[in-house]
């Protein structure tokens, strides 16, 4: 399965170990699913999982980023005029789209759904996608 996983699945998976968003993130590293990127969402992985309100590790951090780089297909993605709740998650359906994933992965569906219509692609909740990858 291609997927795309939004940042706050990335943050929650290194915030809470062995819950739902890093069982998601493990299926990743373990090669059940292909995550999707492109330098953008390396980007804001780093920065935002870097924040001091997460008090995260520096060096368990670097490690789960470098890992997710490591295993990720890059993809170039081109501009959409996509509106958005928070446009800052439009990269996460440029890529999506452009990588032909199978889904987005976001703890925030409601942040995916656009003014102008569907996306053609499903968004779902670690849960949903962790459920899915087990059937």
């Amino acid at each position: 399965m291609r997927i795309v996983l939004d940042t706050n699945v990335v943050v929650s998976a290194l915030l809470t170990g062995g819950g739902t968003a890093d069982m998601a993130v493990q299926l990743v590293a373990q090669g059940a699913a292909t995550l999707l990127v492109d330098s953008r969402i390396l980007a804001e992985y780093d920065v935002v999982s870097a924040r001091p309100r997460f008090a995260l590790y520096s060096s368990e951090r670097r490690l789960l980023l470098e890992l997710l780089q490591r295993l990720a297909e890059p993809v170039v993605a081109a501009p959409l005029q996509l509106t958005l709740p928070d446009l800052d998650d439009r990269m996460f359906v440029e890529v999506a789209l452009a990588g032909r994933a199978d889904v987005i992965v976001t703890g925030n569906v409601r942040d995916f759904i656009p003014r102008d219509g569907a996306l053609s692609i499903p968004v779902i909740s670690p849960r949903a996608f962790v459920d899915r990858m087990r059937r």
